[in-house]
């Protein structure tokens, strides 16, 4: 199968989920196998492309043009080709997940749940390889939309108003601001393809080329920069599983690499360098991730703790993308896989302790290593990777973000990312030590009579992704080579 139609099944792929599962809606065990299948399915054919992708890299796919200069078309690049295997590999993951959740938690409408989930991810890939920013946003609205009624999944007052909230910043934040800054960005440059070096000749204003770098980096609201985040934590009335989809697998990360595509494809790092209003959005950035991580220290509620963690998380790539070196590209890039996989293992224990334990505020978890041992362990394994200490995945991407903000000559943005690991350490790491020691700090023992894990498919995904952060930390040669080329092409080179 050649490279362009690899790429096209990709996309689609997601979508022949749809008609299978709404056959099946009232055989939950076959609905559920055609997710899995397809899922499995996807991820065979993103390490494929991935492999085809290392020896050429030239897939191009156009679909249709809409009118001149607008069109849908497709074409692999590093970034892309890194998220779609991030995409890829957690959907498939994630279905496991939710199968003992959605079951152990007896929730209801789970055909409608697994439906949204296959167009959300079909519109990952579609933005993953997005070779222009028509396209980009096309599929950047597709997956709000998709994902609305996953947020609104439980159908209560609290869950229709946090898909309010969700729908209305995210989709005020792109027509108002980035739309514009498309508009802009056509009208100025002439076209809308994402270009080595970005697409802005020498003659921009840079008054002019400034705005649309606000405009971008604001309505991307998927990016939750801050103050355009309140929709991250409202939409935690939604189900673990979607929380983990919007958290790990599809929306946040659809932001911060929307961000990152931008800033290398649009702009350029050079362009970024000279322009005043890249240290001012570096700043804000820098204050988002210091602020959320104040925030997260005073959530009883877990999934609120983890909510604003990812806020603060996010502000890392952001900031990534912002210092416009080759290091900080790299570090960003990668902190794209650390974080999804040390956040999504988060999501699936908290989603685990709730269904198993019915607990849901932290204050309630003191021993809970007791009953569940499994689950503490792997949200041990998580907070290292988020905190960046060894040995899991985490630590790359901030050991190459400190080298850019070094590389940057950033004192400031250097001495608050390591602040707030110091803030990861206090409010995630007392978690899972806490159920593993009582009172006084005597170790709880373990009686095999009183283990009560979540349903096995659950505890099966959350020990998948908990192992692959460590995994990613001796082996992280995929993920590197192909950030490591972004930054080359970041840098004007060839990689």
């Amino acid at each position: 199968m050649s490279q362009e139609l690899l790429m096209q099944w990709i996309i689609i792929l997601p979508l022949l989920a749809i008609p299978g599962i709404l056959l099946f809606h009232k055989q939950p065990n076959l609905r559920e196998a055609v997710t899995l299948i397809v899922g499995a399915l996807l991820l065979i054919a993103v390490i494929a492309f991935y492999q085809d992708f290392v020896v050429d890299k030239a897939a191009y796919v156009h679909w249709w043009e809409l009118m001149p200069g607008l069109d849908i078309a497709f074409r692999a690049e590093p970034l892309g080709v890194l998220f779609s295997l991030v995409a890829g590999s957690l959907w498939l993951v994630t279905s496991i997940y939710a199968i003992g959740y959605m079951r152990g938690h007896g929730e209801a409408n789970q055909t409608r749940f697994y439906t949204c989930f296959a167009v959300a991810i079909s519109a990952v890939m579609g933005l993953a390889f997005a070779d222009n920013l028509f396209t980009l946003f096309v599929f950047y609205e597709v997956l709000t939309l998709s994902t609305y009624p996953l947020v609104t999944h439980a159908g209560t007052d609290k869950a229709r108003h946090g898909g309010r909230v969700y729908l209305s910043v995210l989709l005020t934040t792109s027509i108002l601001f980035l739309l514009f800054a498309i508009i802009g960005t056509w009208n100025v440059a002439d076209t809308l393809t994402f270009t080595q070096g970005g697409v802005f000749d020498d003659t921009v204003s840079p008054m002019i080329a400034g705005v649309l770098l606000v405009l971008f980096v604001f309505g991307i609201g998927k990016a939750a920069v801050m103050p355009f985040h309140r929709w991250l934590p409202a939409a935690m009335v939604a189900p673990t599983p979607v929380s983990a989809l919007l958290h790990a697998v599809a929306v946040v990360k659809a932001g911060v690499f929307s961000i990152l595509k931008v800033c290398v494809y649009v702009f350029g790092i050079d362009l970024l360098n000279d322009l005043s209003v890249t240290d001012w959005l570096l700043y804000v950035a820098t204050a988002s991730v210091l602020l959320a991580s104040l925030v997260a220290m005073r959530q009883d509620n877990l999934k609120k703790r983890l909510a604003y963690s990812t806020v603060s998380q996010l502000g890392y790539i952001t900031i990534g993308a912002l210092l416009a070196t080759q290091a900080g590209v790299l570090g960003g890039a990668l902190h794209i896989v650390a974080h999804a996989f040390g956040k999504i293992t988060l999501f699936f224990c908290a989603g685990a302790i709730m269904v198993a334990a019915h607990k849901t505020e932290i204050s309630d978890m003191r021993g809970l290593g007791k009953t569940m041992p499994v689950t503490m362990i792997a949200f041990f394994i998580g907070s290292l990777s988020i905190i960046g200490l060894p040995p899991a995945a985490g630590m790359w991407s901030k050991w190459y973000l400190l080298m850019g903000t070094l590389e940057a000559q950033q004192w400031a943005v250097m001495i608050v990312l390591m602040i707030s690991s110091l803030l990861n350490i206090a409010y995630l790491l007392p978690i899972p030590l806490r159920a593993f020691f009582d009172g006084n700090r005597s170790v709880v023992s373990i009686n095999r009579a009183e283990i009560k894990e979540a349903p096995w498919p659950s505890l099966l995904a959350l020990c998948i992704t908990a192992i692959m952060t460590i995994v990613f930390f001796f082996w992280p040669q995929a993920f590197y080579e192909l950030a490591e080329t972004l930054a080359s092409i970041a840098g004007g080179t060839n990689g």
